[in-house]
């Protein structure tokens, strides 16, 4: 078919509007969320959930194993890959990630691989170890061996295992954060992590170690802190410098990130990062 001139302008410029939300976001990404905290509102209505998420800009989700994760996609657990593939995309949303306990992957790895990848996952994430308070250095460092272990079996399926952190690795057994001897014990490559941005709270800053450890991050988990009145608050109305912050992910190797923040906060959060210059 042939295109006049004008024909061909008029064209590119509709697509330039319909792909408008992801041309300026951020290191060029789709601004994504976690879905953890809707998952009350994704229980009783996953699609028309999925929709609202959409209609607000969002254009990726992290979703939560419905097999492990019961409070809310407990509801879902009867979905197959296709299905829930299919009510994802109707939505106009796309999912590339999805957080996973430690106990699932060491006790089903091979299922849940295999409805990673017939849902399109290309990232998955182990959303925390469970070690106790009072574990050692030596228990950190058996729970990072297992990890690479399985990393090295979903490589071989073409998904990269992530590892997320809470304030537990944000804690020192004598002097050393255990953050940094988990990244001393992970593979580089078989591990890469994905970095809980709210550790603002506790005095850690995200472009410190997305710089000290270049091309190791996969993800982030966005989310905001006033120093002010000590609360969380939208992205954007506290304390984290977002501009150092996505010019240090560059660095990090950063492939995606996702809003975690309850609903009353994630339009103007949307709104924020995709009017970041």
């Amino acid at each position: 078919m042939h295109l006049s001139r004008r024909e061909f302008l008029a064209a590119s410029a509709a697509g330039a509007v319909a792909a408008g939300p992801l041309m300026a976001d951020p290191l060029g990404m789709p601004i994504g969320t976690q879905t953890w905290p809707i998952r009350a509102a994704i229980g009783k209505d996953f699609h028309g959930t999925l929709k609202q998420i959409a209609g607000m800009g969002y254009r990726t989700i992290e979703m939560c194993s419905p097999p492990s994760y019961k409070e809310g996609f407990g509801a879902l657990a009867g979905m197959s890959a296709v299905e829930m593939k299919k009510t994802i995309q109707a939505a106009g949303l796309r999912c590339e990630s999805c957080h996973y306990q430690f106990k699932e992957m060491k006790e089903a790895l091979d299922e849940r691989i295999a409805f990673a990848k017939e849902l399109g996952l290309k990232q998955m994430i182990c959303s925390t170890f469970g070690v106790p308070g009072t574990a050692k250095t030596a228990d950190w460092a058996k729970a990072a061996s297992e990890l690479n272990r399985i990393g090295e079996k979903t490589a071989a399926s073409g998904i990269q295992t992530g590892f997320h952190n809470h304030d537990f690795e944000f804690q020192k057994i004598g002097n050393e954060l255990i953050y940094d001897r988990l990244m001393a014990e992970f593979d580089a490559k078989l591990v890469k992590m994905q970095f809980q941005v709210a550790v603002i709270r506790l005095g850690y800053q995200a472009a410190t170690y997305l710089t000290k450890y270049p091309g190791r991050f996969l993800s982030m988990h966005l989310s905001d802190w006033s120093t002010a009145t000590n609360k969380q608050v939208a992205v954007g109305s506290g304390s984290v410098d977002w501009k150092g912050l996505f010019a240090a992910a560059r660095t990090g190797g950063i492939k995606n990130y996702f809003v975690e923040m309850d609903l009353e906060f994630m339009k103007p959060s949307y709104d924020f990062l995709h009017g970041l210059k």
